[in-house]
């Protein structure tokens, strides 16, 4: 399965460094090795690799050159720069990490003008849908969640396996190389209460008080989750960024099939992902300035999500299971609405329509299967 970025990637690949970061397991190294027929790779982890590493002995008649967790190295920016600067290109060069590599600022030189950066997210009904019908691909998500193995393999109880192992991996070998924590069980257990409190506003003094841990604690808990691609923050929509960021974020999770909850929570947790990972790529892509965001009024009333780019709220979004009348949360948003797509994306519906607003009701799985959310 082609993935959408690996077009751009290797146009890329032959004006700059790219870098692809995202979860663990989502396929960076398969695409990687994907783009060219032949190339070197070099994984950190292996300590044959990190030899010739420290050497540059690679093979520098290939085309291209991948260097996978390579942000575990010291300086690997210094390293990348270096090469870069007095070699250039080609062979192409190619770094893929799980970790967000940005989370490594601290280390090295900067790679400023260097270097183009993409995210690989998990399977999406959009990309899915050149194999299969979008009703049966949203339908695979919601069950064993879109990360490639488990997707591919379709079965719940092998999708429960591979999710434990991720898990696992994840908090006692990615937690550790990018942080000093140590209680790994409280991280782990903050992972079970997300999972059933998708699509609800997250207060850190509740979850503080649920871990008897400080809310500066839990926050630098969350950050860390979502610098290893576990878990990513939607917040509320205000017009000064600062002020949203002090507004309680909802959390969802890239595996949607880790959600816990009925059919709807985990419909909103894949409609997220989706989203996300739209904007991600028209960023990546584009250059373009996004956020996801939700909406909500000093009474309660709220939107499941909202799309701004540029400043500038652009789409809307209510998700329902099966209800295909108009949502009336639409109209608590009017002003704020009124140049932006109002859509209502409805799993099981019956008959997709318009009302002269401009709102639309629209198939989810057909909708996510075609979203462009492009000016």
């Amino acid at each position: 399965m082609e993935r959408s970025i690996s077009p751009f990637v290797l146009k890329d690949l032959h004006k700059k460094i790219v870098l692809i970061s995202g979860p663990r397991q989502v396929g960076k190294t398969t695409l990687a090795k994907g783009l060219m027929k032949e190339y070197d790779y070099l994984n950190f982890d292996n300590s044959e690799h990190r030899l010739a590493l420290s050497e540059k002995s690679w093979d520098r008649k290939k085309p291209l050159v991948i260097f996978d967790e390579l942000h575990k190295m010291p300086d690997w920016k210094t390293f990348l720069k270096g090469i870069f600067d007095v070699e250039g290109l080609p062979p192409a060069l190619l770094v893929t990490g799980s970790a967000k590599l940005e989370a490594f600022k601290k280390l090295g030189d900067s790679l400023a003008g260097r270097f183009f950066s993409y995210r690989l997210h998990p399977i999406d009904v959009k990309e899915a849908s050149v194999h299969m019908e979008p009703r049966d691909a949203l339908s695979r998500l919601l069950a064993v969640g879109g990360f490639p193995e488990p997707f591919l393999e379709n079965e719940p109880d092998f999708h429960a396996r591979w999710k434990k192992t991720h898990i696992d991996v994840i908090l006692r070998q990615d937690l550790l190389d990018l942080s000093a924590i140590q209680d790994i069980l409280s991280v782990e257990t903050l992972i079970e209460m997300l999972r059933g409190r998708v699509g609800s506003p997250i207060s850190y003094a509740n979850l503080a008080q649920d871990l008897k841990k400080d809310p500066k604690t839990v926050k630098s808990y969350l950050d860390l989750l979502e610098s290893l691609y576990v878990i990513f923050p939607v917040r509320p929509w205000h017009s000064n960024v600062a002020r949203s960021i002090l507004k309680e974020p909802k959390y969802y999770f890239f595996d949607t099939g880790i959600v816990r909850g009925d059919e709807g929570k985990k419909l909103e947790n894949a409609v997220a992902c989706s989203l996300k990972k739209q904007l991600h790529f028209l960023e990546d892509t584009r250059g373009a300035s996004t956020e996801l965001c939700y909406l909500r009024t000093k009474t309660g009333k709220e939107l499941d999500f909202a799309v701004s780019q540029d400043g500038e709220l652009t789409h809307a979004f209510e998700v329902k299971l099966s209800d295909s009348s108009r949502s009336p949360s639409f109209s608590s948003f009017e002003m704020a609405l009124s140049k932006a797509r109002k859509i209502q994306l409805v799993m099981q519906c019956d008959r997709e329509k318009t009302y002269p607003d401009g709102l639309e009701i629209r198939a989810a799985a057909d909708y996510l299967a075609n979203i462009d959310l492009g000016i």
